[in-house]
């Protein structure tokens, strides 16, 4: 993948992950600046992701830790580049239920 194409791929995915938020009614505020989104929950803990064009990743850095995501073209998903290989997806919703203290499931497109 070149940069142009990772750019509008994680640029697109920012976009989703906005909309996922909005999409399941949970209390999470989010501002996107940049390019870098942060998502801020209740007790004024974040989750904030950026995009990092010389490794084609988007990272994501949240109260338990750093994570990296790669681009599976195959499967058009992030993968956490560490631990058990977590979907972007399913990992934000566990993270988000986490620092929400409720249940917040966010699907993707």
């Amino acid at each position: 993948m070149n940069e142009s194409e990772f750019q509008e791929i994680a640029e697109q995915t920012i976009e989703d992950i906005q909309d996922a938020i909005d999409n399941s009614g949970a209390d999470i505020d989010y501002d996107e600046i940049g390019g870098v989104l942060t998502l801020e929950f209740e007790d004024g803990s974040k989750i904030i992701f950026s995009k990092q064009g010389a490794m084609n990743q988007l990272w994501m850095a949240a109260k338990s830790g750093g994570f990296h995501f790669d681009y599976d073209e195959e499967t058009e998903q992030w993968i956490c580049d560490s631990g058990d290989k977590e979907e972007l997806y399913k990992m934000l919703s566990r993270l988000s239920t986490e620092q929400a203290g409720e249940p917040v499931a966010l699907a993707a497109p």
